[in-house]
C-alpha cells in the first residue's frame, strides 16, 4: 500500500471533494485517499444519514469506518428530518474538528444539493419556522396537498412545474414565495453566480453511461443478495413509508411493491437498476450544470493520484 502523506504546513491542503452518481467508485476513492494523506470522510449523502438503512444507502463497511474515521453517517433516526441547512452546519463543524486534528477533510458523497451548499453558501432563501409548520400542517398530506397545487398553479408555476414530483420541495417553494412574494427560483439566480469556496478542490467521476449502467446493475444485485429485501422490510413495518424523507431512499419503494405482491422477485432487481439509472442520470445533469468548477476525471483511471496532484499542487 502506498505509504501515508505528511501533510503537515503552515497552510493548510484544500480539503477534495469527491462528487459523482451513484455507484461510480466515491467511496472507494476517498478511503484510498485517506489512507494516504492521513485523512478523514465526510459523506455528503443525504440517505447515508439514518441510522439502519444500511444495504439500501450503500454505507462504507463497519471495517472501513474503523479504519478511517467517517462523519455524517448513521447520525438521526429515520423517523428525523433533514435538510441542507443541518447538513452545512454539521459539515462546517467536522471541517473544523479534523483540520484541529491536523488531519485532511475529504467530502465524498452524491447529494447534489448539499455538495453545492457546502461550497458555495447556502442559497439566500427566506424561512420562518412558524409559516413553516403552519404550511406543513395545513398542505403535507394526500387530502390536502392537491389544494397547495392548485394555489401555486396561480402564483408560482414557475416553482411548480420544477417540483410538481416532490412534495417536501413544494412546501418549501410555497413557504419562500409566501415571504418573498416571488418565485424560489427567481431568488435562487444570485446563488449560481456566487463563486465556490476557495479552500476545496472539487472532482466529479465521470463513467461510461453503459458501464455506469452495469455497474448499477451489478451492485443491485449484491446489494438484494446481502439482505436488502429483509433490511427494507424491517423499516417498512416500522412506518418508513411514512417518514419525512428517508422514504426517498431508492429501492424501498421497489422493494415494497414486491413485499406487496405487486413486483415479481425476478423483476425486482430490474426495476431498482432502472430507477436508480433514472436518478444516477438526473445527478451528471446536476454536476455538470451545478458545478463548473470541478476537475471532471474519466472513469475507471488513476484518480486518487489526479486529485492528491491537484490538492498539493501549488494556487495558480
Amino acid at each position: 500500500m502506498p505509504s501515508t502523506m505528511s501533510i503537515s504546513r503552515s497552510k493548510p491542503l484544500p480539503f477534495p471533494v469527491i462528487m459523482g452518481p451513484t455507484a461510480s467508485g466515491k467511496t472507494a476513492l476517498a478511503l484510498e485517499i485517506a489512507r494516504r494523506m492521513d485523512g478523514e470522510i465526510i459523506s455528503a449523502d443525504s440517505m447515508q444519514i439514518y441510522r439502519g438503512l444500511d444495504i439500501g444507502t450503500a454505507k462504507p463497511t463497519l471495517e472501513e469506518r474503523r479504519e478511517i474515521p467517517h462523519h455524517l453517517i448513521d447520525i438521526v433516526e429515520t423517523t428525523d428530518k433533514f435538510d441542507v441547512f443541518r447538513f452545512v452546519d454539521e459539515a462546517e463543524k467536522c471541517l473544523t474538528e479534523i483540520r484541529s486534528r491536523g488531519h485532511l477533510p475529504i467530502v465524498a458523497g452524491g447529494s447534489g444539493l448539499y455538495l453545492r451548499a457546502m461550497l458555495y453558501g447556502l442559497d439566500p432563501m427566506p424561512s420562518d419556522p412558524v409559516l413553516r409548520a403552519d404550511i406543513d400542517r395545513q398542505f403535507d398530506n394526500d387530502e390536502h396537498f392537491p389544494e397547495l397545487a392548485a394555489l401555486m398553479e396561480k402564483a408560482d408555476p414557475e416553482d411548480l412545474a420544477r417540483f410538481a414530483a416532490n412534495r417536501r420541495k413544494l412546501l418549501r417553494a410555497w413557504e419562500v414565495f409566501q415571504l418573498s412574494g416571488q418565485p424560489m427560483v427567481r431568488l435562487q439566480e444570485r446563488w449560481k453566480t456566487t463563486p465556490p469556496r476557495p479552500d476545496a478542490r472539487s472532482f466529479v467521476l465521470v463513467w461510461d453511461p453503459a458501464v455506469l449502467k452495469q455497474r448499477i446493475m451489478e451492485r443491485c444485485r449484491a446489494m438484494l443478495k446481502a439482505g436488502w429485501i429483509e433490511e427494507a422490510e424491517h423499516f417498512l413495518g416500522a412506518g418508513l413509508d411514512r417518514a419525512p424523507t428517508a422514504w426517498q431512499v431508492l429501492g424501498y419503494r421497489e422493494i415494497a411493491a414486491y413485499l406487496n405482491g405487486t413486483v415479481p422477485l425476478a423483476d425486482l432487481p430490474g426495476r431498482i437498476a432502472t430507477a436508480t439509472w433514472q436518478f444516477a442520470r438526473r445527478q451528471n445533469t446536476w454536476f455538470r450544470t451545478q458545478h463548473p468548477e470541478a476537475v471532471r476525471i474519466p472513469m475507471p483511471s488513476s484518480a486518487a493520484e489526479t486529485i492528491l496532484r491537484k490538492i498539493t499542487e501549488p494556487a495558480s
